[in-house]
């Protein structure tokens, strides 16, 4: 049984018009928020955080639906098309308001946007599971997310070169016109998503597949409960995510503060080490969703969460940047794709074909959910705890610990590598 690469890569477009537009989102948003309409480093974070709070709920709702969902398109392209020129056409009146600095009609069409692109989140990553047989998802999805990536360092690419400022001799930064990246990222998102709907049949692949045939570890029927034993590992594989995140992105969030307070490393600088583990991660999903079709999906994230537990732990007692911490940033991105390459698949395996978009969904609510914790509580401990930023990895250490005591109660979603027949055999990776 192999792979269908260039199908997997076409599906995973739609999630490269995901990436790219949360790329955008992340850097231009708040500094319109601020520049245009002078909101408070307070109030921009405030309205930042609404996006992950509506995914914790509307990811799982539309990821159930969509498996519910039966039309000529099939059960997710619907929602990806409809999602996708919702949003773009919301960005567009964005980027409108934005030169207008309407930021009572800025407010509303945003929200109107985070719910149109949670629309088809869940469903675009539901697809590749629709139509990949179970013991390849971790190869799936490790191409899924190097497709994804490519959206990302598109979008980066393109705010390097279109999002222009100038330095006014009071010291202000004087923005030009953000309608041109607007309008770039609007149009990489339409190509993207009609590519993928003009060259692939969903129903059609859906039927080549026939994976509603396959009986999921958990072996239930429509309506049914699962089993307590798959339940159980169910819980714990969505603990494990929201442990593991909390740790990460605890990290992400302050950063560059902790470069700055440490070692006196402006936000230029440490920048790098996250843009080295990023690099790292995009060159190891592949490989490592070959290497966990091997050994199994657990071994290996629980390899890669002890990876990265002792790389936060390193890093505490590095006295200075340097060769070194390069190295441990690089390792962390290798360990942080592992994680990510075979939780989703693991979690998703747990179910009946009929319910991915939902347990998709679920997926996503709980890092999503981390994603909001996280910046509060770290915050709360640096700030009101007076602690200050040396608890940054400690923290991260101790949450990445648990993930892996967490990951070690789930008894089911793993791979079960196939035996080969031939040597030959281990090479071939698409019909």
């Amino acid at each position: 049984m192999k792979l269908k690469t260039k199908q997997t890569v076409l599906i995973g477009l739609s999630f490269a018009s995901i990436l790219a537009f949360w790329q955008f989102y992340d850097q231009v948003i708040p500094v319109i928020l601020e520049n245009h309409f002078g909101l408070s480093t307070f109030g921009t974070s405030a309205v930042m955080s609404i996006d992950n709070i509506l995914a914790v709920f509307l990811l799982p709702l539309f990821g159930t639906i969509s498996d519910k969902t039966n039309t000529r398109l099939g059960r997710r392209t619907p929602y990806i098309l409809f999602g996708t020129f919702a949003s773009v056409a919301l960005m567009v009146v964005l980027a409108v308001l934005t030169e207008h600095k309407s930021f009572a009609g800025f407010f509303a069409c945003l929200m109107l946007l985070l719910i149109s692109m949670s629309v088809y989140r869940s469903p675009a990553v539901a697809y590749m599971p629709d139509v990949t047989p179970r013991q390849l998802r971790s190869k799936g999805n490790a191409i899924i997310n190097l497709v994804g990536y490519i959206g990302g360092i598109f979008a980066t690419i393109a705010m390097t070169v279109m999002v222009k400022s100038t330095l006014q001799d009071d010291g202000t930064v004087v923005y030009e016109s953000f309608i041109p990246i607007f309008m770039v990222i609007a149009a990489f998102m339409i190509v993207c998503v009609l590519i993928m709907v003009f060259t692939l049949n969903e129903n059609k692949i859906v039927r080549e597949a026939g994976l509603e045939l396959e009986k999921p570890e958990a072996s239930v029927k429509s309506g049914e409960k699962l089993d307590k034993s798959v339940f159980k590992s169910l819980i714990f594989i969505l603990l494990s995510v929201f442990l593991w995140f909390t740790a990460y992105n605890g990290v992400t969030t302050s950063f560059s503060r902790y470069f700055e307070n440490r070692y006196g490393i402006g936000a230029g600088g440490s920048s790098m080490y996250l843009t080295v583990a990023t690099i790292t991660a995009i060159a190891s999903f592949v490989p490592l969703g070959i290497l966990s079709s091997k050994i199994g999906r657990k071994k290996t994230i629980l390899l890669c969460v002890a990876v990265m537990t002792a790389c936060y732990f390193a890093i505490i007692f590095l006295p200075s940047t340097g060769a070194l911490m390069y190295a441990v940033f690089a390792i962390i991105g290798v360990a942080w794709a592992g994680i990510n390459v075979n939780s989703f698949p693991m979690a998703v395996e747990m179910c009946k074909s009929s319910d991915v978009g939902k347990y998709t969904g679920y997926y996503y609510a709980f890092s999503m959910a981390a994603q909001i914790f996280t910046p509060i509580f770290s915050g709360f401990l640096i700030d009101k705890m007076n602690l200050g930023y040396g608890i940054l990895f400690p923290y991260a250490c101790v949450f990445s610990a648990l993930s892996f005591v967490t990951m070690c109660f789930v008894k089911h979603g793993d791979s079960k590598p196939e035996e080969k027949k031939s040597l030959l055999e281990h090479f071939d990776v698409e019909e």
